[in-house]
């Protein structure tokens, strides 16, 4: 279960990137990250992202336009 939701429908990149390290950098190490995105580029960014920060995606996945995305703090 997520302990902070962001909901970044109707961004496009690096918004829904930018506003998930902003929501990050004040969530303690093991709490996750709940993101909402509506950028069919938002999977490859986001897998990106935790490669190079180290944080770890624990989930992705999508239904219609919206993709879903689960991001622990390490």
């Amino acid at each position: 279960m997520a302990d902070q939701t962001l909901d970044a429908k109707g961004l496009n990149c690096p918004l829904p990137i930018l506003r998930a390290k902003k929501a990050l950098k004040d969530m303690a190490p093991g709490q996750i990250l709940a993101i909402e995105a509506t950028d069919p580029g938002s999977a490859k960014d986001f897998e990106s992202f935790c490669s190079q920060t180290g944080n770890k995606l624990v989930k992705a996945s999508e239904d219609g336009k919206v993709f879903y995305y689960e991001i622990e703090k390490v």
